[in-house]
């Protein structure tokens, strides 16, 4: 398997149960999954529930909101994977941090820094945002805007980039 992977695809397309699938291929001790998450509401939470239940107890779960990099780098020497769901709450916490887009894409940068030093397998998942209409308002541009950005640049520094449509993975980078 390459060794950083990105899997996109718009809302419910599938893109977190094939990464778990594909994670799944490495040996059951020392997996490693990164949630961003931060459940808000009682729907959220039964959402990561869900999520918690697909996977085995052999998986060793970071809540990390905002230090995704630092959590790469903590960790990308200790697993034989890492499985990081989703980019685009990352930003989306990001986001409640500063609405600044220099710093947010500086965070972005650390991030491919960070998977491009990990010694383990990487693979994120993250939302699709720019099939969609033009926001009618400043924060969900900027959403869109960070979020496309770090979906560009892990695309870029990533080996293999699937894109699931339908629950059916297409591979558009190898």
């Amino acid at each position: 398997m390459n060794k950083t992977t990105l899997i996109i695809g718009g809302c419910r397309s599938g893109k977190s149960r094939h990464a778990l699938e594909r994670a799944t291929e490495f040996p059951e001790n020392d997996r490693i999954f990164i949630a961003t998450c931060v459940p808000g509401d009682d729907e959220m939470k039964q959402r990561v529930r869900h999520h918690q239940r697909e996977r085995s107890q052999a998986w060793k779960t970071l809540e990390i909101p905002v230090h995704l990099p630092e959590a790469i780098d903590k960790n990308g020497s200790k697993g034989n994977v890492i499985l990081v769901d989703c980019l685009t709450l990352w930003i989306s916490n990001l986001l409640l941090k500063t609405t600044d887009l220099d710093k947010i894409e500086e965070h972005i940068r650390r991030l491919t820094r960070s998977l491009e030093k990990a010694q383990c397998p990487v693979i994120l998942v993250s939302n699709e945002v720019g099939t969609g209409i033009v926001p009618e308002n400043r924060l969900a541009r900027l959403f869109r805007d960070a979020a496309g950005f770090a979906n560009q640049k892990v695309a870029a520094c990533s080996d293999s980039v699937i894109w699931t449509v339908a629950g059916i993975p297409v591979t558009i980078k190898n």
